[in-house]
């Protein structure tokens, strides 16, 4: 069964730094992509990155050159370090599971190829 576990999110200032961890568990197939995820109040859930078990990245426009998506593949944590943080940034962050895909950047950041979820955690930018 297919377990995501988030942590990491708070309060920082504009222009500040945080770091998201996911703790993945259950994937035993190979053609995975583990990402995040964020949704403002009144908002849909939008694509913010996500990383291939091959190892490619994506990112979405509003966060490419600000976020860096990694993993360690031993522990199967993907994290998101985010840095540059703007206040359009506050959100509910989850972290997002999907199976069996040839991800692109189309399917990479759509919700609708993931299947697994965390619980979310919050992020808020201000000062």
């Amino acid at each position: 069964q297919v377990q995501l576990v988030e942590s990491g999110g708070g309060l920082v200032q504009p222009g500040g730094s945080l770091r998201l961890s996911c703790a993945a568990s259950g994937f035993t197939l190979d053609s995975w992509c583990i990402g995040w995820f964020r949704q403002a109040p009144g908002k849909e859930r939008e694509g913010v990155s996500c990383i291939t078990s091959r190892g490619s990245t994506f990112y979405s426009d509003s966060v490419k050159s600000r976020f860096t998506i990694s993993t360690d593949s031993a522990k199967k944590t993907v994290y998101l370090q985010m840095s540059s943080l703007k206040p359009e940034d506050t959100a509910v962050y989850y972290c997002g599971g999907g199976l069996g895909v040839a991800w692109t950047t189309n399917e990479a950041l759509n919700p609708a190829y993931f299947d697994s979820w965390g619980q979310g955690t919050q992020v808020t930018v201000s000062s």
